[in-house]
């Protein structure tokens, strides 16, 4: 498997609510040398993509939300849920966080989210976090 392919999926599940972080591999890859568009559209896309799915879950799996294997706690639900009202979409741009950004891209979908604004505001967000992150990683190698 080609370490582009392996970062996109690496980014597709860490955006999805399965506990995973994508960070190390991108940095550990753009020290090997990979070329930092590569990796910066592998991940961002993978990411992206990933919150996607979390988007369309939420617009269908929300009236499964009582029953025991929903992936999230009624308690976390309704507190993604209310810091999505209280800040709006925009609070999207943070989907990148850890903890939040997932059940956040749920809960758009649950809140029926227009998946337009949806993609533009969490693929800025994740590309913004991917683009630091690499600029981050060429100045620790570059030393």
């Amino acid at each position: 498997m080609s370490a582009y392919l392996l970062l996109f999926v690496s980014g597709f599940i860490a955006a999805t609510l399965f506990p995973a972080s994508s960070e190390a591999l991108i940095l550990t890859l753009q020290a090997k040398g990979y070329a930092p568009w590569g990796l910066f559209i592998a991940a961002t896309g993978g990411n992206t993509l990933g919150a996607c799915v979390n988007w369309y879950l939420g617009q269908h799996l929300v009236k499964f939300q009582h029953k025991r294997w929903f992936p999230l706690s009624p308690g976390a639900l309704e507190k993604a849920r209310l810091q999505f009202q209280r800040f709006g979409s925009w609070s999207l741009l943070f989907s990148w966080l850890p903890i939040i950004g997932d059940p956040l891209t749920l809960v758009a979908g649950v809140l029926k989210v227009r998946f337009t604004l949806f993609l533009l505001l969490v693929a800025s967000g994740k590309a913004l976090r991917y683009a630091l992150l690499l600029w981050f990683g060429v100045a620790v190698f570059a030393e």
